[in-house]
């Protein structure tokens, strides 16, 4: 073959690959034009203004003085503070579910505001008022004084799967209507919560920033699947990391706040936690699995429903408990007095039950009190007193309270002060319960202590290595 010839036929080749990958990538990577062009019309920029307070004023002066005179030889002039009262700006996303005014944006967006605009597409403003706003979930219903309004479609998040393309619109850093796409990253993410966590969220790669929050999360249908909530940033800005509501979430509690304006959630009356291997085989789990209970709150759903300390839940209402946090996503999404089916292991045997759900409440636990009595774990112990197991609440007779602890116990990190509730399954309320108890505790084996501590309930495993 001759050089020309070969030459022809390489290029061939290669023009032939690339044809192929610009035709594949074509077909794989999504055209959002009209996608947008279709839903921004629906997405709305949610600006807030509130009084600051004169206390808070007082402290800016002594910051800003405190500056003038450290940086005086660099910048010399800086500005005294306005007096009185100011108005600190903040501004987020939002956008139309009802052609009468009612939008969605979140809590957060609208917290401790004073007054709140609302910016259309169009540039039109109005000021809104709360219809009701909900904390656990960081969502918050709105209403302007407007009528013929664009309006979103909102989809179904449990469809929803990794790796699926999804496009948010909002306002980052009050730029309003800019577009960020990218694609799910993991389903019932659980993210550390003062409120509870009662949203299993939707994690991204978008590029959200501040001033997205409350704005949509669409899928390729063109249907809201989620409500841009939070991020997690070194810089301040996106590094991938982001986080919506899923928008089933929101049908929930935005019926309710529209309906009645607050929310009303299932209660099932239990503390919960992780199961680690050492807990799996404890329990007799053939791998780490669903949500250990803890703590049974007294006259609540749960003892009523007979769940028992050490049963570990695997589904709720027929969805399945892979760590501890689904449970609260989904009890939380059950109205009050609805009966569901209650999937459990119990001493390493599966189990159903039919539970009636409550109301939830404020609980409060009290504080574990001091307490001054050693043994094969390493324990020095004296019996909590019934006034203290009233304030804990919890479901046992007796029970120890820590005073020195070394050795294996040590090594399975209880401290001083914990309430020992129960034992490998046992209830002990004095040291000599302890003792013999402990004489008899099986060794090289991952050995199940239940503690309540610091207003909660939590297991350990204590190890007897021989």
């Amino acid at each position: 073959m001759s050089k020309q010839l070969r030459a022809g036929f390489k290029l061939v080749v290669v023009s032939l690959i690339l044809s192929f990958c610009h035709g594949s990538l074509g077909q794989s990577l999504p055209d959002f034009t009209v996608l947008v062009e279709d839903n921004a019309p629906a997405i709305v920029n949610v600006s807030t203004t509130r009084k600051v307070t004169e206390e808070a004023q007082q402290e800016r002066e002594t910051l800003e003085q405190l500056l003038r005179y450290l940086y005086r030889d660099r910048a010399p002039e800086f500005e005294l503070p306005e007096p009185e009262e100011r108005e600190a700006a903040a501004t987020g996303s939002g956008f139309i579910i009802d052609p009468g005014g009612y939008l969605i944006t979140n809590h957060h967006v609208i917290a401790d505001a004073d007054e709140i605009t609302i910016t259309l597409n169009d540039q039109r403003e109005f000021k809104a008022t709360v219809v009701g706003s909900d904390v656990p979930s960081d969502l918050a219903l709105l209403k302007i004084d407007a009528s013929d309004l664009p309006t979103v479609t909102l989809g179904d998040s449990s469809q929803l799967k990794v790796g699926e393309w999804v496009l948010a619109i909002g306002s980052p850093f009050g730029l309003q209507y800019s577009v960020a796409a990218g694609i799910v990253s993991y389903m019932g993410r659980s993210l550390p919560s003062e409120d509870g966590q009662y949203v299993s969220f939707i994690q991204t790669d978008v590029a959200i920033n501040p001033g997205h929050s409350g704005g949509p999360l669409f899928n390729l249908r063109g249907e809201v699947i989620g409500i841009n909530s939070q991020i997690f940033t070194s810089n301040g800005g996106s590094i991938g990391l982001s986080f919506a509501i899923p928008v089933d979430v929101a049908k929930n509690v935005i019926g309710q706040l529209r309906d009645s304006g607050t929310v009303r959630r299932g209660w099932l009356g239990v503390g919960y936690e992780d199961v680690s291997q050492s807990l799996s085989e404890a329990f007799g789990l053939d791998t780490p699995r669903g949500a250990l209970v803890n703590r049974i709150i007294k006259d609540s759903p749960a003892q009523a429903a007979g769940i028992q300390l050490g049963d570990v839940i695997t589904a709720f209402d027929n969805h399945p408990i892979r760590k501890s946090a689904d449970l609260p996503y989904y009890v939380g999404l059950v109205l009050p007095n609805s009966t569901v089916p209650v999937d459990l292991i119990r001493n390493g045997q599966p189990t159903r039950i039919d539970l009636t759900i409550g109301l939830r409440d404020e609980e409060v636990i009290a504080a574990v009190p001091e307490a001054p009595e050693l043994n094969r774990l390493g324990l020095v112990v004296v019996p909590a007193d019934k006034e203290l197991l009233s304030n804990l609440g919890v479901a046992v007779t007796k029970a120890i309270v820590v005073q020195e602890v070394s050795g294996v116990a040590e090594a399975a990190k209880l401290r001083m002060g914990d309430v020992i509730l129960t034992l490998n399954g046992e209830e002990v309320g004095t040291q000599a319960e302890l003792d013999a108890l402990a004489k008899d505790l099986p060794a090289n084996r991952s050995l199940p202590v239940l503690v309540s501590r610091g207003g909660g309930q939590t297991f350990f495993t204590i190890r007897i290595d021989e």
